[in-house]
């Protein structure tokens, strides 16, 4: 390993700092694109030898500066209803905390095993997930059940472990609950963006 430990601090070389710095800017790009940038992210954190806690709470970090910058412009262009939304963000909360807890508990040489696992197959789904159209549909169930559902679910996961968090939320809220592709996404970057912050906090 290139880089040594002093105290917190970590003296990657040359070439890692390289690597990071483009893995972020592909996966800020992806993010504000479809989400799932954490896919490119954080196996790049691991591959410097950055420990997994770290590595997850580093992505986090760095992705929240993308979701509160679409979750902005998305607000002033009005494709968020927080009325719609504000019950999803605090299932998000409770499910983020919860997800947060429960990976800080875990020893790092088993996220070592279960952070590959969980990217490959959310790189398998993503990959035969199908393909999603732009005309809003009825909701196939109640708007608050499915925020309050949701949330608590994807909010635990985005705690847990993160990457990929964006597209689901995306495909569930065009999916299921019928919304348009442009609303859908503004309200995943809002609904990322409270989770991000509370992620945050509790890793820092």
């Amino acid at each position: 390993m290139s880089f040594k430990n002093k105290g917190n601090f970590m003296d990657l070389a040359l070439w890692q700092l390289i690597l990071l710095f483009l893995a972020a800017f592909f996966s800020g790009f992806v993010d504000a694109i479809a989400g799932g940038g954490g896919m490119i992210s954080v196996p790049a954190l691991l591959a410097v030898g950055i420990p997994p806690h770290m590595a997850l709470a580093t992505n986090k970090l760095q992705a929240s500066f993308g979701a509160l910058s679409a979750a902005l412009n998305f607000t002033r262009k009005g494709f968020v209803n927080f009325k719609e939304i504000w019950e999803g963000i605090i299932a998000t909360f409770i499910g983020a905390v919860l997800g947060t807890w429960i990976i800080l508990l875990l020893n790092a040489k088993i996220l070592n095993y279960i952070i590959p696992i969980l990217l490959i197959a959310l790189f398998i789904y993503t990959i035969f997930s199908p393909n999603l159209g732009e005309q809003e549909q009825e909701p196939k169930i109640n708007p608050r059940k499915f925020y309050l559902l949701f949330g608590l679910i994807l909010g635990f996961y985005d705690g847990f472990f993160g990457p990929g968090t964006g597209s689901f939320w995306t495909f569930a809220l065009v999916g299921i609950l019928g919304l348009g592709m442009k609303k859908a996404v503004a309200h995943t970057k809002v609904l990322n963006f409270f989770s991000n912050i509370i992620l945050n906090t509790l890793f820092i």
